[in-house]
């Protein structure tokens, strides 16, 4: 976890200036000790102190909307899993009282403990009988709601709540109440809006995870009613079928709140609650300025930059992974193959072959297989062999092969045929990971002396066995090399490699469909992680 990423523990609470300029903008969660001890609330709703008897005098006639779920006492956001059921408020309260005259009298541990899912009957028996209360959650009932007024069904209960000093600028979205009778568990989610979490009474444990962590707990596809919601069971994890899962707790934060504590929990967060047995919380909604601030005819473009931004991370990702493995390997080879000049020479890990640096004031020139420093030369030997090793000699014989410029390599009269590359991954091509782990003056002289040398080994490479991840890495040597030389020197470099093809075209053309199927694959990926939408990347562009 990123230090600027850890939640800040507040003993005093801020100004609404402070809070808007240190706290909000950061996006990060903050806890704010001794928040909520000032309200009415506080003391009115505490169950050890007739807190009950008290919230059913006010309330106790109100209809109030409570989730009822067969996986309780674990409640999943998606609708599958739950329903919203009717039921008086004083019905719930009388759920409470029995679960406390049944509950042990050493005081309830929010620690997050596993939990077992109970049976039960139907739902109008439970309402009736009151056999399983625990399967019930207030979740999220209004006490106000800025957009939904008809909707409010706890609005009594606002005069014994104190909106916290440091929102007092702020436009709010909705206050609602959280309650539970039993100890319950929240699946993981985010929210559209910036949310202060209150605890008047009872404690919370809230694991918290930043929206780059998104892609470890698989949200639910964007076009769901639980996009907010992860695909990963609480409970029991398949880790088979959500492997990434498995690293998501090295980005979890947890916090432990008791009564009177609150916490900030920036949109986009994604957090599990764990409740006590009896715990009764309020929070406030509000949209940030982030969001406050879009306009409507905005959006496509935001969404186009998010996901290329995410697009390009991913890509980077994709790359690196495999970076310093590689590159060992590599390294862990240099110097093997010498020449008669050079023996016991070899180039160092962090600035290979300095001696080359393409800064250099003369003009650029075709260095001869001699002249070439052991790493280079090791690149392309390793490139020619792979490439020649890839080639499948065909049993047919070719009438005419020698001389022949189509013709990759001659065995006596034996034709050639070609397999096409089609990794995505660096680590599957070992084509491409020769040249990633080469630096810039190092790749420019192997192109070189491929290009002039074994001109036919690199049409066989660019025309048939670049593969997507291929096409990527090669580009981004281009770019490197490119920052790197005068503008007479790309173009002389460009004229040598494209020139050494019949169809010049054609060798752009393999190169630029193959970075475009690599981008697309990634972006692919990126719905899959971010938004949960899975496509087939085979599908021709117009589908």
């Amino acid at each position: 976890m990123e230090e600027s990423l850890r939640i800040q523990k507040l003993e005093e609470l801020p100004s609404p200036s402070e809070f808007a300029s240190q706290i909000e903008t950061r996006n990060v969660p903050a806890v704010f000790n001794g928040c909520v001890k000032e309200w009415k609330a506080f003391s009115r709703w505490n169950p050890s102190n007739g807190g009950l008897d008290y919230l059913q005098e006010l309330v106790g006639s109100s209809i109030v909307e409570a989730m009822l779920s067969r996986s309780a006492p674990v409640f999943y956001g998606d609708l599958r899993s739950h329903e919203r059921v009717p039921i008086p408020f004083s019905t719930f309260i009388g759920f409470c009282k029995q679960n406390m005259q049944n509950a042990e009298d050493s005081p309830g541990v929010c620690l997050g403990s596993e939990h077992q899912p109970m049976e039960s009957g139907t739902e109008q028996e439970l309402l009736l009988s009151r056999d399983a209360p625990d399967q019930i959650y207030l979740a999220q009932v209004p006490i106000m709601n800025a957009e939904i007024r008809e909707r409010v069904q706890l609005e009594n209960l606002r005069e014994d709540i104190k909106m916290p000093s440091f929102l007092e600028t702020k436009s709010l979205a909705s206050i609602n109440l959280w309650m539970n009778n039993a100890q319950a568990r929240s699946s993981t989610h985010n929210d559209p809006h910036h949310n202060i979490l209150c605890i008047v009474s009872g404690c919370k444990q809230v694991v918290l995870w930043p929206p780059s962590a998104s892609p470890l707990l698989y949200p639910m596809p964007i076009y769901g009613e639980a996009s907010n919601h992860s695909s990963v069971a609480l409970e029991n994890p398949d880790f088979s079928r959500y492997p990434r899962a498995e690293g998501s707790m090295e980005y979890a934060q947890k916090v432990v709140l008791n009564a009177g504590d609150a916490l900030f929990i920036p949109e986009g967060w994604f957090h599990q609650v764990d409740s006590d047995k009896l715990t009764i919380a309020v929070n406030f909604w509000w949209q940030s300025y982030t969001m406050s601030s879009m306009s409507e005819h905005m959006d496509a473009y935001y969404l186009r930059r998010i996901l290329r931004r995410l697009t390009d991370r991913e890509m980077n990702e994709v790359l690196h992974k495999t970076f310093s493995a590689s590159r060992e390997r590599l390294n862990s080879h240099t110097g093997e193959l010498t020449t008669n000049d050079q023996a016991g020479h070899s180039c160092d890990s962090d600035h290979a072959c300095d001696g080359m640096d393409l800064k250099r004031k003369e003009k650029l020139r075709t260095v001869t297989l001699h002249e070439l420093e052991p790493c280079a030369l090791q690149a392309v030997h390793e490139l020619v062999s792979l490439v020649h090793d890839r080639v499948n000699v065909a049993d047919q014989k070719q009438s005419s092969c020698t001389g022949t410029k189509n013709s990759v390599a001659c065995a006596g009269d034996e034709s050639i045929k070609i397999t096409v590359g089609n990794s995505y991954n660096l680590e599957d091509d070992p084509i491409a990971k020769v040249l990633w782990n080469l630096e810039p003056p190092t790749f420019q002289n192997v192109i070189l002396t491929v290009a002039n040398n074994f001109p036919r080994t690199l049409e066989a490479f660019i025309l048939h066995l670049l593969s997507p991840v291929g096409a990527e890495v090669l580009t981004r040597k281009f770019d490197e090399m490119d920052l790197q030389t005068t503008e007479e020197d790309r173009n002389k470099f460009y004229q040598i490699f494209y020139g050494s093809f019949d169809d010049q075209f054609a060798a752009m053309d393999a190169i630029l469909n193959g970075k475009e199927s690599f981008g697309r694959q990634v972006f692919m990926n990126v719905l899959d992680k971010y938004l949960g939408v899975h496509c087939d990347v085979q599908k021709s562009k117009a589908g």
